[in-house]
């Protein structure tokens, strides 16, 4: 899926809204647990009540390799399910890979090839070779991960750079991996960066260094994020954002109407996206 298909999409449907499936075993309604594939009937009860109002899934690899086979089946199945009711949505594995080369590159025909998927969000940290594999398929994405909403951001994410005589920038860690993955022939046409919604003051300075890039953003509801500060600071002329939501929907109710429950929250989102896309105008 190319750029300009997400950003028609997202004009079309007057929302940015990402949905993590982040389908956890221990946490599934009990009026699932019967079924033959209880994950797969989950998400499909969600994809059916949420699809109208989100232009992208992100399933949490996590939460289907810890059930093993039966897990990938599951995650297989998911990923076909959103073909068959929206060929238009853009699906994005969640697996924070990162390693050498020749491994990256497996990953990559994994995730792309194999399964489907449109983009995958990969952990930077051995640099250039580990990444670029990921970029050598056609109108596909890599997600970078620069500035997450964990607690533990502060530990690396934040540090500055030593100023030497070849640098006085004094650029923290996340926004050295920004520019410095701008220069190993990721585009805004095949690179996002991940930044955390509970660090939202920090997109001004995102912009300044990633003015096109699209920007995935997690931590908006459970996590606490705000998504009126994230557009505030985030927003662009072509939108550059996908604000996820994964708990505050998928889990909104454990009863028998979860779904229900969920497109009503999915909903709740996409209507506050439509009012800021039209005061954005």
């Amino acid at each position: 899926m190319n750029r300009e298909d997400i950003i028609n999409n997202i004009l079309r449907k007057s929302s940015f809204l990402c949905v993590g499936l982040d389908s956890d075993y221990a946490k599934l309604p009990q009026c699932v647990m019967t079924t033959e594939d209880p994950i797969f009937e989950f998400n499909k009860r969600i994809i059916d009540a949420t699809h109208k109002y989100t232009v992208a899934y992100k399933p949490n690899i996590a939460f289907y390799e810890s059930r093993g086979a039966s897990g990938w089946l599951s995650l297989e199945k998911t990923v076909k399910y959103i073909r068959a009711v929206d060929n238009s949505i853009f699906i994005i594995a969640d697996a924070k890979r990162g390693d050498i080369g020749n491994t990256s590159k497996q990953y990559a025909i994994a995730f792309f090839e194999t399964m489907d998927f449109d983009a995958i969000t990969v952990a930077p940290y051995m640099g250039k070779d580990s990444v670029t594999p990921f970029m050598q398929f056609k109108d596909k994405w890599v997600i970078l991960l620069a500035l997450t909403s964990n607690e533990g951001a502060f530990d690396f994410q934040f540090l500055e750079r030593r100023s030497t005589p070849d640098n006085n920038t004094g650029d923290r860690l996340f926004e050295t991996v920004i520019k410095t993955s701008n220069t190993w022939g990721g585009t805004p046409e095949n690179m996002m960066f991940v930044v955390g919604a509970t660090k939202a003051e920090m997109l001004a300075d995102i912009r300044k260094i990633a003015p096109d890039n699209f920007l995935l953003v997690p931590g908006v509801g459970a996590q606490g994020g705000s998504l009126e500060e994230v557009c505030k600071y985030g927003l662009t002329k072509d939108v550059g954002l996908l604000v996820n939501s994964s708990r505050g929907i998928i889990f909104a109710s454990k009863d028998h109407d979860f779904d229900t429950v969920a497109g009503e929250k999915a909903h709740e989102l996409q209507q506050q996206m439509s009012e800021i896309l039209i005061n954005a105008r």
